[in-house]
């Protein structure tokens, strides 16, 4: 019995670091597409409506949308920022708004064991990514 302790104990100092890498990665944003329209009035544009689900703790990169980003909360708790505005928590009902100009440089759910869903409703040039990673 001693000598199984032993060998547990060494297992746990050896695989302790590799086991505390894969609980600190941060869980992604469930992204569905819900629909997209193109904006004939607009030519070249298009709408884009998708939901995104934070699972608890998610973090988005900094990124930006190239479009004008309407975001409108359904559930749980979700805090947003773009570069040289306030950050700010948002609840089932809130609203927020990113600009086709803006980086958005914080994106995450609020809470670390309750899940955010939210849609947002993307008014793009036809064809463009609907995410564009900045470093």
């Amino acid at each position: 019995m001693v000598r199984f302790k032993r060998i547990a104990l060494a297992l746990a100092v050896v695989a302790g670091p590799f086991i505390g890498v894969a609980w600190a990665a941060e869980p992604e944003a469930v992204v569905t597409p819900l629909m997209t329209k193109a904006l004939d009035q607009y030519p070249g544009k298009e709408a884009v409506m998708i939901a995104v689900e934070y699972p608890p703790g998610a973090v988005d990169p900094v990124h930006r949308h190239n479009a004008s980003a309407f975001v409108y909360v359904l559930e749980g708790s979700i805090v947003m920022q773009v570069k040289g505005g306030k950050e700010v928590t948002l609840t089932p009902g809130q609203t927020f708004y990113e600009g086709p100009n803006d980086i958005h440089t914080v994106g995450r759910n609020a809470s670390r064991t309750q899940p955010a869903k939210f849609l947002v409703l993307l008014l793009k040039d036809k064809n463009a990514p609907v995410l564009v990673p900045v470093k």
